[in-house]
């Protein structure tokens, strides 16, 4: 049986891996492309400050888009977030340079390894901007240079509720967040990881902004939604990164 004929195998459900955002000009938003973001984190040998110096010379020279950490938690570790459209950009661009001279010295955190996609919540105005440069605007403003990352899991049961009662619970949600963002306080980043964590987690969350504080008060404020008291399994662990360096 060749693929094609499977694909038209009665009484199978027709798959859409499409992203969807609002209506423009009338016409529902669709397209079929996401950004793919890896955050890896490293305790590494000599001088940590040194070696990202070293790595973000190299990305530069490789243009190879990035941010480069130090890790505010271990003075012997940094870390290191990419991006792309294409995954394998991680395996054939990334991965290289983390093989190359003085790198060959870092060990990896896997506790904190995360990689997730953009994603789409079917009301966005502008889809490209919301799936592929929301996300890179954000961990590339200068004037952000703290950022925390962390994944999550729901509980089953959210997925069980009915959508209106999913998309209130939601919106509550998103509305705190909209609100510290408005007031240059802090920014976020969503993505899903579903079938990527080594814990099973289904999403990674990015913070950014211009002081930790903030960051810190948006996940207090969050703890009394819904969402957060009621739906969420396992949050963490907490990556709080410092941009030394962009690429």
């Amino acid at each position: 049986m060749t693929d094609d004929t499977a694909r038209r195998e009665p009484g199978l459900p027709t798959i859409d891996v499409n992203e969807y955002g609002g209506k423009r000009d009338g016409v529902r938003q669709a397209m079929n492309r996401r950004l793919f973001m890896q955050l890896l984190v490293f305790e590494v040998d000599g001088a940590p400050d040194d070696q990202a110096r070293a790595l973000a010379g190299r990305l530069r020279e490789a243009q190879v888009r990035a941010v480069v950490y130090a890790d505010t938690m271990d003075p012997r570790s940094i870390a290191l977030l990419t991006w792309g459209e294409d995954p394998a950009h991680f395996v054939r661009n990334v991965r290289p340079l983390l093989q190359q001279g003085q790198s060959t010295s870092f060990r990896p955190r896997r506790d904190f390894a995360m990689l997730g996609r953009t994603y789409a919540t079917g009301h966005e105005p502008d889809l490209e901007h919301a799936l592929l440069r929301r996300a890179v605007e954000n961990v590339s403003h200068e004037a952000y240079p703290w950022h925390v990352w962390y994944p999550l899991r729901r509980t089953g049961g959210f997925a069980r509720l009915e959508p209106h009662d999913q998309g209130q619970i939601l919106r509550e949600h998103a509305t705190i967040g909209m609100a510290y963002g408005a007031q240059e306080l802090g920014h976020d980043i969503r993505l899903a990881c579903h079938g990527f964590d080594a814990a099973d987690n289904e999403f990674v969350i990015g913070l950014v902004g211009p002081e930790l504080h903030p960051l810190s008060h948006l996940v207090q404020a969050m703890r009394k939604t819904r969402q957060t008291s009621e739906f969420i399994e396992k949050m963490g662990p907490f990556f709080v990164g410092y941009a030394l360096h962009r690429t």
